[in-house]
């Protein structure tokens, strides 16, 4: 059976994530052309990753420090900011659960020991923001951005991380389907062909300049045993898009807000082709006239493939109250409606 894990640490009071089936895209984009990975890019990878350590602290003798083990991985984005995977963040309390700890300790590539407090989350996107307290900013003298525009397949890309809490380590590979799902997240995820294990969750997945293209997030565990240590060669993001939109909302202290489109939808034939028509239709689509059995074509001149398409093409680029463009087809005739995007 194949299982898909999130890339916790394999300490025992973590637990895995989830495990279920895979549900993936087949419309693939055009192929991205080779871009050479360059030393430099290596260099700048490796010194703004970072290790999520581990609260080891018996608290039983406060006064003897714990030992140094990292669980997860993340990276450096600017003026102290640090960027994980949330739940490589996450702390399981015995009376109330799992909860997202307000305060880590990081372990940079010089072996700096910092700690770093919570500036905002999203749970439902596994991604995490911290910040190093001031007087250690210093320490983190390199950083590293977000990429602009779409990835695609075939393009190369790296990770740096702690792979069983040891390292830090390199992989390297090629995205494969950047439109694949699992129930971890409730977004798209990029699937990449890298080796990577637990520990791994939360780094940087890199281009060819240093850029992030997303944050490592799951991988599919095909052995049979189940076991606390897993690796596997099929690791999955959170796309670098959505990271921002995560990371740029905590920066301002509100939450991220979401634009609603109005319309519930199903899956019908048009001539050959599958496509999504409108089922019901709510506000604010209904004021703007599109109807039940609406066949949609194309948002804002990008085609509407399927509904995971276009939630995941709201969610990452619109806001709102932002004003969009929805071409139809009504029985015969191809029609575009103009809909001011609601919020929720």
């Amino acid at each position: 059976m194949i299982r898909y894990r999130s890339l916790k640490s394999f300490y025992p009071c973590f637990s895995a994530l989830c495990a279920g089936g895979v549900s993936l895209m087949f419309a693939f984009p055009l192929m991205a052309e080779t871009t050479p990975l360059s030393q430099d890019a290596f260099q700048r990878a490796r010194q703004v990753t970072v290790g999520i350590l581990a609260d080891t602290q018996d608290q039983r003798t406060p006064e003897k420090p714990g030992k140094v083990a990292v669980r997860g991985t993340g990276f450096h984005l600017r003026d102290g900011y640090v960027v994980t995977a949330r739940h490589a963040a996450e702390k399981h309390d015995p009376t109330t659960g799992t909860l997202i700890q307000k305060r880590i300790r990081i372990l940079t590539n010089d072996l700096h020991e910092l700690p770093a407090d919570l500036v905002g989350d999203s749970a439902f996107m596994d991604v995490v923001l911290y910040r190093v307290s001031e007087q250690h900013r210093l320490k983190l003298q390199t950083g590293t951005s977000f990429v602009t525009g779409d990835v695609l397949p075939g393009m190369e890309v790296f990770t740096v991380g702690y792979p069983l809490g040891w390292g830090p380590t390199m992989a390297f590979g090629r995205l494969g389907n950047t439109n694949t799902f699992l129930q971890t997240v409730a977004t798209r995820l990029l699937q990449a062909d890298l080796s990577a294990c637990s520990g791994n969750s939360g780094g940087g997945l890199f281009n060819g300049q240093g850029e992030i293209v997303g944050i490592v997030h799951a991988v599919i565990q095909t052995d049979k045993e189940e076991t606390q240590n897993y690796c596997s060669r099929m690791a999955f993001a959170i796309p670098g898009i959505l990271a921002e939109r995560i990371v740029n909302a905590a920066l301002s202290g509100k939450p991220l807000a979401f634009s609603k489109l109005g319309l519930h939808l199903t899956s019908v034939k048009d001539g050959t082709r599958l496509r999504v028509a409108v089922q019901d239709v709510t506000e604010p689509a209904k004021g703007a006239g599109l109807q039940r059995h609406d066949i949609l074509l194309a948002i804002e001149g990008t085609e509407v493939i399927d509904a995971a398409q276009l939630k995941n093409f709201l969610i990452e680029r619109t806001t709102p109250g932002q004003e969009v463009s929805i071409k139809v087809r009504r029985v015969d005739a191809d029609l575009t409606f103009h809909i001011v995007l609601g919020g929720g």
